[in-house]
């Protein structure tokens, strides 16, 4: 399950682990912050008790968009502000 609620100056979704048929233990919600310039994703850490925050970039996001249907490699995206006309 998700959520997705539009802030004055972010895009935030929220994934909830519903968990699957025969494992008792779920994992922590995850938030996702979309801003105009970079993306955080937070995660409580139960051990911890605090929340734990990874921040990326614009391009970061984009790359990991496209890493997610390619095979093992090493790869660099040619961006179009990149690409000479």
């Amino acid at each position: 399950m998700f959520t997705i609620e539009h802030d004055f100056d972010a895009t935030v979704i929220t994934l909830v682990d519903e968990g699957e048929e025969g494992v008792s233990h779920l994992k922590e919600d995850v938030t996702i912050n979309a801003f105009e310039d970079c993306v955080t994703i937070e995660q409580l850490e139960p051990t911890t008790d605090r929340v734990q925050v990874v921040t990326l970039s614009m391009a970061q996001l984009q790359d990991l968009a496209a890493a997610l249907d390619l095979p093992e490699g090493v790869y660099r995206l040619a961006r179009t502000e990149d690409v000479q006309r």
